[in-house]
C-alpha cells in the first residue's frame, strides 16, 4: 500500500521564533562549545595515541594540564547537547519545505546539513554514553569517535561558509534594520534564550563537579563521584577485570631492562629513595581527583639500568589483556621528577584495584596511561 499526502496548501508552522535570528543566537553559543570540545578531544587523542615523531615532544607540565583539558572536553560536550536540541527546534520546519530540493546546489546543501546533524547527534550522545562506560555498539569507540569528530567539524565549517551572509545579518541580535523580522518577537526570543542558558547552566553545574572539586557537592548527575572509591580514589578498571589476583602476584619482582638490566624485589624497591608527589588521576570519561603518591622516581630506575637523560621507557603491565597493557612514555615524561613508580597511595600500600604492587603515576597524562600492576620497565 502506498501512502501519499493529500493535495492542499503547503505545510506551515504558526509557532514563533523558528527564524534565522533565533537560530543564529543559539549558534553563537553552540559553535564555541563545538570548537572547545573538538580542540580538547584532539589533544586527548594525541596524548593517548601519539604519532612516533611526537612522543618526545608531548609536555609533562603543567601537571594538572590533562585534568583541565579533559574536564573542558566533557563539560563542553554535555553543554552542547541542550544547545544542539534547541538549535534543531528552531530550524526543523525547514525539513517540510516544498519542494524539498529546488536545484542540484540546494540538494547538496541539504545533504551537508543532514550529515552535520547526524554526525553531531552521534558524536554527542555516544560521547555521553562513554562517560558512563556503556558501549551498546559493535564498533571501536575511540577510533569512531575520533573520525566522526572530523566529519562534524568539516561539515560545520562548510555550513557556516554557505550560510555566512544570513549569519552575518543576524549575529548581533540588535535592531534588524532592513531585515523584515517582527520586532514583537524580541521579548519572547530573550525569554527562550534565557531558558536555554539556564538549561545549559544546570546540566553543566550538576555534572562538572566530577572534575572541579569545589563543585563536588552539587555533582548530582555526573556518572562518577571522585570523592568515593577505594583508598579515596575511584577505580575504572578493577583487578578482577584485568585478571590480576594476589596469587598471580606471588613472588613478584620488577624487571628493568637496559644496558645494565636488573631485577628488584619489593624490599629492594622500598629501600631506594622514596619520593611523595600530589598528582591527579584524570580519566578520559571526565572525572579527576588528586591524591598523594609515594614511590621511586622512574628516572632513577632508568639510571640504575644504564639509561641516559634522553631515555624513553616502555611499561609492561602484568594484566593478561587490555588495550593499554603496554605503554610507551616519552623522554619528557620519563625524566620528569614527578613521574613515579608508585608503591603507596594516600599513605597506604596500594590496593590491588589501584595497581598493587606498583603502578605508574605521571603528570599531565590520561588515566588509561597510568599503568597499573607494573611488571617490567624497558629503557628505550
Amino acid at each position: 500500500m502506498r501512502f501519499t499526502l493529500p493535495p492542499g496548501p503547503p505545510i506551515t508552522f504558526k509557532a514563533r521564533l523558528h527564524d534565522a535570528r533565533t537560530a543564529t543566537a543559539i549558534g553563537r553559543w553552540l559553535g564555541p562549545a563545538f570548537a572547545v570540545c573538538f580542540a580538547t578531544g584532539l589533544l586527548s587523542h594525541f596524548l593517548q595515541h601519539p604519532p612516533g615523531w611526537a612522543v618526545d615532544l608531548l609536555p609533562s607540565r603543567p601537571s594538572w594540564g590533562y585534568r583541565l583539558t579533559q574536564g573542558l572536553h566533557v563539560a563542553s560536550g554535555i553543554a552542547a547537547i541542550p544547545l544542539l536540541l534547541a538549535k534543531l527546534w528552531t530550524v526543523y520546519p525547514r525539513l517540510f519545505v516544498r519542494p524539498p530540493v529546488r536545484s542540484v546546489l540546494h540538494g547538496l546543501e541539504r545533504l551537508s546539513v543532514a550529515v552535520l546533524v547526524g554526525a553531531s547527534l552521534f558524536e554527542l550522545f555516544t560521547g555521553l554514553l562513554n562517560t558512563f562506560q556503556w558501549y551498546p555498539w559493535p564498533f571501536d569507540f575511540v577510533a569512531t569517535h575520533f573520525a566522526v569528530a572530523w566529519i562534524v567539524m568539516g561539515s560545520l565549517l562548510l555550513h557556516i561558509a554557505v550560510r555566512w551572509p544570513g549569519i552575518r545579518d543576524h549575529f548581533t541580535l540588535r535592531s534588524p534594520g532592513t531585515l523584515a523580522l517582527p520586532e514583537t518577537d524580541g521579548p519572547d526570543r530573550r525569554r527562550l534564550l534565557t531558558g536555554i542558558a539556564a538549561a545549559v547552566g544546570a546540566v553543566t553545574l550538576t555534572t562538572v563537579g566530577q572534575s572541579v572539586t569545589p563543585l563536588g557537592r552539587i555533582d548530582l548527575f555526573a556518572p562518577r563521584s571522585p570523592a568515593h572509591g577505594v583508598q579515596g580514589l575511584p577505580v575504572n578498571r578493577t583487578a578482577a577485570a584485568a585478571r590480576v589476583t594476589r596469587a598471580s602476584l606471588s613472588g613478584w619482582r620488577l624487571t628493568v631492562d637496559g644496558p645494565r638490566p636488573l631485577t628488584l624485589t619489593p624490599e629492594e624497591l622500598r629501600a631506594l629513595p622514596q619520593h611523595e608527589v600530589t598528582l591527579p588521576i584524570a580519566c578520559v570519561e571526565g572525572w579527576s581527583m588528586s591524591a598523594r603518591w609515594t614511590g621511586v622516581r622512574v628516572r632513577d630506575l632508568l639510571e640504575l639500568a644504564g639509561g641516559s637523560p634522553s631515555s624513553r621507557v616502555r611499561v609492561v603491565s602484568l594484566e593478561e589483556a587490555g588495550a593499554y597493557r603496554v605503554m610507551d612514555m616519552g623522554r619528557l615524561y620519563a625524566q620528569d621528577p614527578l613521574t613515579l613508580l608508585a608503591l603507596r597511595l594516600n599513605g597506604e600500600v596500594l590496593s590491588l584495584d589501584h595497581g598493587y604492587p606498583a603502578r605508574i603515576i605521571a603528570p599531565n597524562r590520561p588515566g588509561v596511561l597510568q599503568t597499573k600492576w607494573v611488571g617490567r620497565l624497558e629503557v628505550r
